[in-house]
């Protein structure tokens, strides 16, 4: 299956590392194609931290990059009580 990748204009990266995601990307493989239009997931990596996917459906199969969250802004709710 043919797919578009794209990144939002908020998400301001390199191309190596927009390269780096798109390899990420490709080992989930045919995984991807069972999201349905609307979905949404996240990927955990040590170099970016959590990277935010869209998918759409219509006109093509596209995954969008939303956001990337770096590491230091991850908040664990159990610890903000402690």
């Amino acid at each position: 299956m043919e797919w578009i990748l794209r990144f939002s204009p908020q998400v301001s990266i390199e191309d190596a590392e927009k390269q780096a995601i798109f390899m990420s990307l490709q080992q989930i493989g045919t995984r991807l194609t069972k999201f349905s239009h609307g979905s949404a997931f996240i990927m955990f990596t040590k170099n970016f931290g959590a990277i935010i996917f869209e998918i759409e459906r219509i006109p093509s199969f596209i995954i969008t990059v939303s956001n990337i969250i770096s590491e230091e802004n991850w908040y664990n709710k159990e610890s903000l009580f402690k």
